[in-house]
């Protein structure tokens, strides 16, 4: 194939002759040095079949942040190769320089870099690599079919972590932490302790505090201390139906129950707890359980990457026989969910009462600032389509806060706040409870 290069030639080249005599003689001589030339110049130009192209198979980022995810070129011809090569993603990876040119020698190879600045979270694809060899001259290229092109680009998948905003929390709530679970050891037992060691008496210690029994099979006085309590479990239940694609703001509903959980998932995980996972609509999408805490946590982070909100009604059933179905272990639920009243009153209701017997239950859900703006009338000049929006917001707070209702008289701790403080509410609940040995 010819290039603009062979083109502007032509342009140049061919005028010249019209102005001598035997113009058109003269004419065809150029037009035809140039087509042997471009000819001569796809002939020389390196097969693509000894191109070999590799790079990770998988790359990680924070939605928000900047990916550099390296390819790396061989050229195994005995020729050189002058290379234009075009790196290709689905748009929402954001791809920017995708387009490169190099060299490569015979027995050659070069690493080259694309930039990804994602707009999505989850798993954004390669799609292909578009490769085209040129000659010396630079007239004419070669270039296989869209099919041999997919054939030779590599898998590689850029996993892009969900948005973490509440992250900047973290340093007040591990301080809130420390006060109550840290490295100082009651000498007392509290509320949210369980028994530590025994360690000899010392001037200060409270004389409640002596162990008898032991004092007297060690012939020494002994004092009981005593910690906050630790393994506890921690089950984070995010709803991916319908109601999670609603939009708060900018964001999906789910987006900012992500946020929440791994703020949560984090905390609990520094108190020495175990947190699980399980995201659901009408089937499981996620569900991490099992293993340490430092290989639990990036299992649980990856496995939120790939959430999305599915238009169908949410399955609280299979929730239900899921979380009863486990150990009799009690631990602490948290759903992330809407205070809608169908899905609510239909789905969860009629399981929260076996759920509230085992377990510590807890619903969190985002409260839509723009509803309590709809219920406002206008200062002046309310008209009648003002009246009508205002009573339609009004009868949904009062839903919703009914819904609120039936949900504590079975003994759920409900959170409803606001985006901003959503995330920081969650952890403050479940710093509560922690400090009160409630989970």
């Amino acid at each position: 194939m010819i290039t603009r290069r062979f083109a502007l030639l032509l342009a140049l080249g061919v005028p010249l002759p019209a102005l001598l005599p035997a113009s058109w003689r003269l004419t065809v001589a150029v037009a035809g040095v140039a087509l042997l030339a471009a000819l001569l110049d796809m002939l020389v130009a390196a097969p693509l079949t000894g191109v070999t192209l590799r790079r990770p198979a998988e790359a990680t980022v924070w939605l928000g942040e900047t990916a550099t995810v390296p390819l790396t070129v061989a050229n195994g011809s005995r020729r050189p190769m002058w290379l234009r090569l075009r790196d290709r993603w689905v748009p929402s990876a954001g791809a920017d320089n995708a387009e490169h040119r190099l060299t490569l020698l015979a027995g050659e190879e070069h690493e080259l870099t694309t930039t990804l600045i994602p707009t999505r979270h989850g798993d954004r694809p390669a799609v292909r690599v578009t490769l085209r060899s040129y000659g010396p001259l630079g007239l004419a290229y070669r270039q296989r079919r869209q099919r041999w092109n997919q054939a030779v680009t590599p898998d590689s998948t850029l996993r892009v972590l969900p948005r973490f905003p509440s992250r900047r929390l973290l340093p007040e709530k591990l301080a809130k932490l420390r006060v109550f679970d840290g490295s100082v050891v009651t000498r007392g037992r509290g509320q949210g302790t369980e028994f530590d060691v025994l360690r000899e008496y010392v001037i200060g210690d409270d004389v409640r505090s002596i162990d008898w029994r032991a004092s007297a099979r060690t012939h020494d006085v002994v004092v009981r201390t005593w910690r906050p309590e630790r393994d506890r479990r921690v089950i984070c239940v995010l709803d991916t139906g319908r109601t999670s694609a609603a939009r708060i703001g900018d964001e999906p509903r789910l987006d900012a129950a992500i946020d929440a959980a791994l703020l949560l998932a984090v905390l609990a995980a520094k108190a020495d707890d175990r947190v699980d996972l399980l995201a659901l609509d009408t089937a499981v999408r996620a569900k991490v359980e099992g293993g340490g805490h430092r290989t639990k946590l990036p299992r649980l982070i990856s496995s939120m990457a790939a959430l999305e909100p599915a238009l169908v009604e949410t399955d609280f059933g299979l929730a239900a026989g899921d979380l009863l179905r486990r150990d009799h272990k009690r631990a602490l639920v948290v759903i992330f969910t809407a205070l809608d009243a169908a899905p609510i009153v239909e789905g969860l209701l009629p399981m929260l009462s076996r759920l509230t017997t085992r377990h510590r239950v807890v619903l969190a859900s985002v409260r839509d600032p723009e509803t309590a703006q709809l219920a406002q009338l206008p200062p002046q000049g309310a008209t009648a389509a003002d009246v009508h929006v205002a009573a339609a917001a009004e009868l949904a707070l009062a839903e919703r806060g009914r819904v609120r209702a039936l949900l504590e008289q079975q003994g759920v701790i409900v959170v409803d706040e606001l985006r901003d403080g959503f995330a920081s509410k969650v952890a403050d609940v479940y710093l509560m409870l922690k400090a009160a040995g409630r989970l």
